[in-house]
């Protein structure tokens, strides 16, 4: 064991382009770099000593506090516009305390009136954090609501989009969520910049979600609307995670029936409407153990994936890395046990001058506990989205992105071939 484990040290370690993005300042200093505005936010990793493996960080999450970082939310219903995938959804937006409660709900959560919500938008430049939360989560968790403190108090606006049938919310289709939903995260950018034209966006993504951004931001490419992005726990290639699960008796028997556990709950809670789906077999899916087991079932045959293996390939974001065109900060501890070491993309973020990735020696899944039960995560995290908006100069950043994605990454511009990261095998022609 490493020495310096015993008193709760983790080793941080950057990954990085040659060449990091240049990034145009508000001070005399006229540029920084992304590199350099990642290891200014990161502090020194000091962990709980008692909790000296992945495994009990990770373990720590089931019996930490829910009740200790009150965010407060009002809840909007949207309607899916594109036609391909049909349905609602909800996104919970961040705001002031207030005594309301709806058993309905998660806790401190209600719903915006209709009167209440024609009048939210507004012309102020306030930042706005879009929120993505991991698998069968959602705004209540408390790992997001640990980041979005910080983020609240230095004045930020902040909302969640749930993915479907999560947080309390109802599906009105035949279909869940998947790890390459983009669709409703897209729809909520679109109506964020329309309702708030002044305001700058930025995103986070926690575990799936984390995976989810990723798809999403390598999809926009160029034209992506966020002003840069903060991944935490990311599984990035879903098969390499699976199969790591699948061969240890903790990987296969805490980890991925926990997580199958979870789902399988998910879908008793929406399987009157699921069942509906002629490509469900309802049985099949109430008889599974695994998380595997659960995406082979369903995910598979409401998708249109001919096993779980092809749908892992298809969602997985450690490709979409390459396409991503504004900054992006990852943060992953290598001692993982969901998010694998191994299926990090290390060489990826070494190939774009758009990310950059720290790893910690120690932390597990979305833990990182330190003495006193706080999660170190939080302040790079946190620190990295505050220092960027109030360094950097957003106007001029648009122009360097747009020059740096010109010049492209170290990919040889005289190959006679050339990669295209985003190109999907499942094709959505109907309504699934």
């Amino acid at each position: 064991m490493d020495f310096w484990r015993l008193f709760g040290y983790a080793k941080t370690s950057f990954y990085h382009h040659d060449s990091p993005l240049s990034l145009p300042t508000k001070t005399e200093k006229q540029t920084t770099n992304l590199l350099d505005l990642c290891k200014e936010a990161t502090p020194i990793c000091r962990l709980n000593p008692l909790l000296f493996n992945g495994h009990l960080q990770t373990f720590w999450t089931a019996v930490e506090s829910q009740e200790d970082v009150p965010i407060y939310y009002k809840r909007r219903i949207f309607s899916a516009e594109d036609p391909s995938f049909a349905g609602t959804f909800a996104v919970d937006f961040v705001v002031k305390p207030n005594v309301g409660t709806d058993e309905s709900l998660p806790p401190r959560t209600t719903y915006y009136k209709d009167v209440e919500f024609g009048e939210i938008g507004s012309m102020d430049t306030k930042p706005m954090l879009v929120v993505l939360h991991g698998l069968s989560g959602g705004s209540h968790e408390i790992y997001l609501r640990h980041v979005m403190r910080p983020i609240v108090h230095a004045g930020w606006e902040a909302c969640v989009v749930n993915s479907r049938g999560c947080a309390k919310s109802k599906i009105t289709t035949g279909v869940l969520y998947n790890a390459r939903a983009t669709w409703d995260v897209r729809q909520v950018v679109k109506w964020l910049r329309k309702t708030f034209p002044n305001r700058p966006l930025f995103g986070i993504g926690y575990s799936l979600g984390a995976n989810i951004l990723v798809n999403y931001l390598g999809e926009e490419g160029e034209d992506c609307k966020l002003k840069a992005a903060v991944v935490c726990s990311n599984p990035w290639n879903l098969e390499t995670g699976n199969l790591a699960l699948r061969r240890t008796w903790l990987g296969h028997e805490v980890y991925s029936k926990t997580m199958g556990t979870s789902m399988k709950q998910l879908f008793e809670s929406h399987v009157e409407e699921l069942s509906k789906n002629p490509r469900v077999d309802i049985e099949k899916v109430r008889k599974i153990t695994y998380l595997y087991e659960f995406d082979r079932e369903l995910q598979g045959p409401t998708w249109g994936y001919p096993t779980e293996g092809a749908y892992y390939r298809d969602a997985s974001s450690c490709d979409s890395l390459l396409a991503v065109r504004i900054p992006l900060f990852a943060i992953h501890a290598e001692d993982d046990p969901i998010a694998v070491k191994e299926a990090i993309p290390i060489r990826e973020f070494q190939q774009s001058p758009f990310g950059v990735l720290c790893t910690t020696s120690l932390g597990g899944h979305l833990s990182w506990f330190e003495r006193g039960g706080g999660r170190w995560f939080t302040k790079p995290a946190s620190q990295f989205l505050i220092q960027f908006f109030e360094n950097v100069d957003l106007e001029k950043l648009e122009k360097t992105l747009k020059a740096t994605a010109r010049n492209g990454t170290s990919v040889d511009a005289k190959a006679p071939s050339s990669f295209n990261p985003m190109r999907r095998k499942l094709q959505i022609d109907v309504e699934p």
